[in-house]
């Protein structure tokens, strides 16, 4: 290179390295942006990029009488910008010596004594945290190669991952690895010397590199492929048409071979079929049923509802299904016929009692329809979570330190599938299953409650805690809940309506309340102040609390009673929201995590209803709604499921000796339905055998069949009364 005089060939550090043979020329690209005598003169086809070449030549000699400041050589053509600062040097010696070079506007070099900075509170400084680029330990200090994200708190990155990143992505796709901002992320990394070139990102600009997207599967995977011209033969419209798998579209089959007619699309692989039976959908085999049906004499009881209610349309079927147990025929589909409408009436009738008012409250109606947007909200979000375990090693009596522990160690991800391992004193293993995960999250919610974090009675409010904020524990606690609700387990439930808007809406557009105040002495100084009646009082009250507002910032002068309103609303707003500023923050960052602080804030009704209220008892109807019955044409099973009805009646009227959530307990693990639901879906079944059986791998409830209903409630109340105080004990 004719500026620097090095012969490396590095375009990550030193940009293009071109030569140009007529004027035997080299020069490495970043040396001449940032030398200072020279400027783009020309247009961008003429000499180097616009750099004429006799202007090239001229800044050579230039920078040929220049001694660099640090490999003591001549041809520096770099200098510092900074004023009254003469040190000159070349490039590489300047990445060398850790200089600061910024690729924008007037492309400004700073040497190592006057480079820019970036700002650093004390709390942030020290401690060590996770490159999110690399994944790598990076140490939280202000130094030239450790960089801190400008729009999150809690993000940190090595200046080489960053560099390598914005020379991959472009000006249009680098951006913050953890919020995405772009213009914020953008404007701080060139401050501090990042090269980010204004191109499309590299993936963008390789030649067919999504080639294989356009591509259809065709090929039958029919174990018997009937087409004499071979599996990948495909002639539309006709019966060698080539059908794709509905849900999956990566397996294919004649229509032949399938014995599929050409309008039928809803063809499902062997694989997919195997996931819908597993995960209890059975909708393919109702829609059969329902074919099956029209083409003979008898009436099948999913195609025509009882006579006392109003026939339904194709499209209210669900809906129909949704009002009465869910029934699902899964042996032959003949004998399902041989089920009278009688027997329909009896199971919808069973359950009137359950639901004396049909018309439910509209409240209540809208607190379901929020509770299944939750659902099906985290179901989308724990798409994100892949098959690689991670394991935790939880000590139940010392539940908050395993836990950070556990979320801190180096391979932890939210994206991975997490397996939770109690131990004893020993270190022993006692459970690590579905439901120990179940009892880990629920214990941590617990804490999380309890904890000094919080603050409150009931809906509570984050606290100010400045050895939690030094060591980053309220981004820890958000990251919990976050992972919790993904992962299957349940809501905090006791969030203020306050803290949960300070989330959603930003706090600046929140009003608190007097009661958001959790200390008794502040309180009671608010309400002084807020019930004075004349203006006489309220001045004295100021003045017995001088030293208590000036440390509030809240002084101001009163004139007239109605000023009260303003300085009660200004110590509300320090006391509950300002003084908590960084603690918010940090807390919001941990719910960033896998994009569930996202979703509140598109979503606040629907989320409003898990985290600002305590669980509700469960009631007869929700565990009736919440259990498929699976039955065949046995008489014997569907008297067997209005056993079931009113044994549930009975547990929520209180004539039982266990109650509703024993009997989810002894089914699920889980005395409570987590927000996501239950995976797989709990299910029903009737057997004949002595006492039932709860299989919580399976979310499987295994019933007797009992020629008495005392006989079924007998064997119930023994069997999960016994079973839960054995595990109690």
């Amino acid at each position: 290179c004719v500026l620097c005089g090095r012969t490396d060939d590095c375009p990550e550090k030193y940009g293009e390295k071109r030569t140009y043979e007529k004027h035997n020329l080299t020069v490495h690209y970043y040396c001449l942006l940032m030398s200072s005598g020279i400027w783009q003169r020309g247009e961008e086809d003429e000499g180097v990029d616009g750099f004429l070449i006799q202007d090239i030549k001229k800044e050579v000699n230039r920078a040929a009488k220049l001694k660099c400041n640090i490999c003591r050589k001549k041809g520096a053509s770099v200098g510092c910008v900074a004023p009254k600062c003469k040190r000159s040097y070349h490039f590489p010696c300047g990445i060398q010596k850790e200089c600061i070079f910024q690729f924008m506007e007037d492309f400004r070099s700073y040497c190592w004594e006057h480079r820019p900075v970036q700002k650093f509170l004390d709390k942030e400084s020290g401690g060590t945290s996770q490159c999110t680029i690399c994944l790598d330990l990076v140490e939280q200090l202000p130094a030239y190669n450790v960089l801190k994200s400008p729009c999150c708190k809690n993000a940190w990155f090595h200046r080489e991952c960053l560099q390598y990143q914005a020379l991959s992505a472009g000006i249009f796709f680098f951006r913050c690895t953890v919020c995405s901002n772009m213009d914020k992320f953008q404007k701080e990394m060139l401050r501090m010397g990042i090269h980010i070139p204004e191109r499309d990102a590299s993936w963008e600009l390789e030649e067919n590199a999504y080639q294989d997207l356009l591509q259809c599967y065709q090929h039958c995977d029919i174990r018997r492929c009937l087409c004499k011209k071979g599996r990948d033969y495909n002639e539309p419209d006709s019966k060698w048409e080539i059908k794709r798998c509905q849900c999956c579209g990566s397996r294919g089959t004649h229509l032949a071979c399938s014995s599929l007619k050409s309008w039928e699309q809803n063809w499902e692989c062997v694989e997919c079929r195997s996931i819908f039976a597993k995960s209890g959908n059975y909708s393919k085999q109702k829609k059969r049923s329902l074919a099956t049906s029209e083409k003979t004499d008898g009436t099948c009881l999913l195609e025509e509802p009882s006579p006392k209610c109003p026939r339904q349309s194709p499209g209210s079927q669900r809906s129909f299904l949704l009002q009465s147990p869910k029934i699902m025929c899964h042996n032959s589909l003949s004998p399902c016929l041989h089920l009278e409408l009688s027997a329909s009436n009896r199971l919808t009738m069973s359950l009137s009692p359950l639901m004396p008012d049909r018309n439910l409250s509209l409240r209540k109606k809208h607190l379901r329809k929020q509770k299944r947007e939750v659902s099906n909200i985290l179901k989308d979000l724990k798409l994100q979570v892949n098959t690689k375990t991670t394991r935790l090693n939880i000590n139940e009596k010392n539940i908050w330190d395993s836990a950070l522990k556990g979320f801190r160690q180096r391979n932890f991800s939210p994206t991975n599938t997490i397996e939770i391992q109690f131990t004893n004193c020993k270190n022993k293993s006692k459970t690590h299953t579905s439901v120990a995960k179940l009892r880990f999250f629920k214990l941590l919610m617990l804490h999380l409650q309890n904890s000094s974090l919080f603050e409150g009675s009931s809906a509570k409010n984050l606290s100010l805690d400045f050895q939690a904020v030094k060591e980053n524990l309220y981004f820890e606690a958000g990251k919990m809940i976050a992972v919790s609700l993904v992962h299957g387990g349940p809501a905090p439930g006791f969030f203020s309506k306050t803290l949960f808007n300070c989330l959603v809406y930003g706090p600046e557009n929140v009003k608190p309340d007097l009661e958001d105040v959790a200390d008794v002495d502040v309180a009671q100084t608010i309400k002084m102040i807020k019930y004075t009646n004349n203006l006489s009082s309220l001045q004295s009250t100021i003045y017995n609390c001088y030293e208590f507002l000036a440390a509030a910032g809240c002084l101001r002068p009163i004139t007239d009673l109605s000023d009260k309103n303003m300085l009660v609303n200004d110590l509300l707003i320090h006391h509950v929201i300002k003084r908590i500023k960084s603690p918010l923050e940090s807390f919001s960052q941990g719910l960033k995590t896998l994009g569930v602080l996202e979703k509140m804030q598109a979503h606040p009704d629907a989320f409003s209803s898990i985290f600002c209220r305590k669980l509700e008892r469960l009631s007869a109807e929700a565990v009736c709604d919440l259990f498929i019955i699976r039955s065949s044409s046995d008489v014997n099973k569907v008297k067997g499921a209005d056993f079931w009805i009113g044994y549930l009646k009975d547990v929520e009227s209180g004539e039982s000796a266990v109650t509703l959530e024993d009997i989810l307990l002894f089914a699920t693990g889980s005395s409570s339905i987590p927000p996501m639901g239950f995976d797989p879906e709990p299910t029903l079944k009737f057997l004949h055998m002595r006492y039932p059986i709860g299989n919580r791998l399976l979310n499987c409830l295994e019933l007797p069949i009992t020629k008495t209903y005392e006989e079924f409630k007998k064997k119930m109340e023994f069997t999960i009364k016994n079973t839960l105080k054995v595990e109690r004990e």
